[in-house]
């Protein structure tokens, strides 16, 4: 499911924003971008996502930085010694005019910016107000995927309102009744019996009963009508259902696909390829469930 969240938060002269992208996935596939220093993080990171997701490609970037307040300013004697020896043997070599102050300044290493040193009261209490600002984060594209997720329900409800209606309107139709199936039967028969003047009976038996039996799609619309029930009671937890729904659907196809195979009549194998695409869009909206 898709979903995105971002929070901002400080802490002293540090300052963090996090971002949160959620993308569908079968699975639960956590991806982290954090900077250099807060690489501890990540276990309890990692942690807080799968207490809130069960499913889908999340992209964790965490960015901070620090302010200038209670940084220093400190020149480096050494460094600035080892230039004005470097201008010094200059000299002998080629004629130098006296170097300016700034420019010595401006040398690289000469001046140096101190940051000040953070006690581990100080790291932790600031790692604990970014994990703080993640968890808002999360409840926040929780709340997203749940809106979208709410969305997508109606839809695969309504999905399982027209796989209900084309398999009792299957159930239903005239070439379904004990008349019809008899005729073709008898039709069947007939054929084998012209085919073959001298058929043995016992298999004129057999191949009536495998007939009969490949006419009657009574168990796959019963079992059609299980997997409907079933899905609706995951659409009515609360639970994970993403990955259930999935096998629900498999299920559903191969149940089709059986009564299409086993359609004698134009009419049920039209309503059996109706219900094939149905099934095949519910397939698809359910990979992004969790």
């Amino acid at each position: 499911m898709t979903g995105f969240a971002a929070r901002d938060g400080t802490a002293g002269p540090a300052a963090w924003h996090w971002e949160l992208r959620s993308v569908n996935s079968r699975g639960l596939d956590v991806r982290l971008r954090l900077p250099p220093g807060f690489e501890g993080l990540e276990p309890r990171i990692r942690a807080a996502i799968t207490q809130h997701l069960a499913r889908g490609s999340i992209a964790v970037n965490l960015s901070a930085k620090r302010s200038d307040g209670g940084a220093e300013i400190r020149l480096n004697e050494a460094a600035l010694r080892q230039v004005l020896l470097a201008l010094e043997r200059l000299k002998g070599m080629i004629e130098v005019a006296p170097p300016r102050a700034e420019a010595l300044l401006g040398i690289k290493g000469v001046l140096e910016l101190i940051e000040p040193e953070e006690t581990t009261e100080q790291v932790s209490a600031r790692g604990e107000a970014m994990l703080s600002d993640l968890e808002r984060a999360l409840v926040e594209l929780v709340a997203v995927r749940t809106a979208e997720g709410g969305r997508l329900e109606q839809i695969v409800l309504d999905q399982l309102a027209v796989i209900e209606r084309l398999t009792q309107r299957i159930a239903a139709l005239p070439a379904r009744s004990i008349e019809a199936v008899r005729a073709r039967l008898k039709e069947q028969v007939g054929r084998l019996l012209e085919s073959n003047v001298n058929f043995d009976e016992a298999r004129l038996y057999q191949e009536a009963a495998m007939l009969a039996a490949r006419a009657d799609v009574e168990e796959e619309l019963q079992r059609i009508s299980s997997h409907v029930a079933a899905a609706r009671e995951l659409l009515a937890g609360d639970a994970p259902a993403g990955r259930r729904l999935d096998f629900l659907a498999q299920e559903l196809n191969r149940e089709a696909n059986t009564l299409c195979s086993k359609a004698s009549d134009e009419e049920t194998t039209r309503a059996g390829l109706d219900l094939k695409a149905v099934i095949d869009q519910m397939r698809e909206q359910v990979q992004n469930i969790e």
